[in-house]
């Protein structure tokens, strides 16, 4: 029996464990390091139908308490997505999650109704939630209406389940959840970055070229947990939290309030083994809690 294998929506993973999205490109670099087939998934960098070059720089920089980066969604567009970072990634047995982003409606339409097409695309992620672009992006995550037209307008044309993309920085996480759910979400992905900023302690003028960018982070983990606790009581779609996971336990903590699966972010970038790292240790957690099987840790605070 595999203890640590998880069914979603469009997705059977041999375990919980993926890399978030924006936080692992599209795994070329890691897969120089270890086996991309350890993973249970690959959430890829946000994909928008044209190339996009970014914010200027610099767009990352780190503070006492995370990481605040203002990448601007780069990437190298749909084509290529399509004809040379997917088909990289073929050659690994596992389910790739395509995180679809743009300015209109109508781009995240022909992005979702391409990309779901591609062989190994199991599921996508609705970008409605990043926080570091003038258009797009969180502009329709912090409306439920809006939230809830896009996703029924991306569920229309995509050929495999659509989980969607929360942000943090609105009033009330539950009702932009909910909306989502009623406009026919498969899922949920959440919490994306929250929105900070960081002064030059010389110039006393922001350190990004942004002014602002998303914090990540170990720090944003409290946040995190709470709002996938209050959004597992809201709506019975699954969820994959993410948010300052950095080791085992903290997987633990996102599944025992509601996560059915778990990205990691940040640490990939002080651990690049990060992941299987925690996929290894995983098993002697669940000995260590009298756990026969992973499930059954899914939303122990609840009960």
């Amino acid at each position: 029996m595999n203890r640590l294998s998880v069914s979603l929506p469009g997705l059977e993973l041999k375990n919980p464990i993926m890399p978030a999205s924006g936080c692992f490109g599209f795994g070329r670099e890691y897969a120089n390091l270890y086996d991309l087939s350890l993973l249970g998934s690959i959430m890829i960098k946000a994909t928008t139908f044209e190339t996009r070059l970014g914010n200027p720089t610099p767009r990352v920089a780190e503070t006492s308490s995370g990481m605040l980066n203002a990448i601007g969604l780069q990437n190298p567009g749909l084509q290529k997505v399509l004809t040379e970072e997917l088909p990289f990634l073929a050659q690994y047995d596992i389910p790739i999650i395509a995180n679809v982003a743009g300015t209109l409606t109508e781009d995240y339409v022909e992005v979702a109704k391409h990309i779901s097409a591609a062989p190994n695309v199991h599921a996508l992620e609705l970008n409605i939630s990043c926080p570091n672009v003038k258009c797009g992006g969180i502009t329709f995550g912090t409306d439920p209406v809006v939230a809830a037209e896009l996703t029924a307008a991306v569920k229309e044309v995509s050929s495999v389940p659509v989980y969607v993309k929360l942000s943090p920085n609105v009033t009330d996480i539950t009702t932009i959840a909910k909306a989502v759910e009623e406009a026919g979400a498969d899922g949920i992905t959440m919490i994306n970055t929250l929105l900070g900023m960081r002064v030059d302690e010389r110039t006393g003028k922001p350190v990004l070229a942004n002014k602002t960018g998303g914090l990540s982070g170990p720090s944003v983990k409290p946040v995190a947990i709470r709002m996938v606790y209050e959004v597992r009581q809201a709506v019975s779609i699954p969820i994959i939290g993410m948010g300052g996971v950095a080791s085992t336990q903290d997987v633990i903590d996102f599944m025992s309030v509601g996560a059915d699966a778990v990205a990691v972010g940040t640490a990939n970038f002080v651990d690049p083994f990060i992941c299987p790292t925690i996929i290894e240790e995983l098993p002697d957690y669940l000995d260590a809690l009298g756990v026969a099987h992973i499930s059954e840790l899914v939303g122990r605070a609840h009960r």
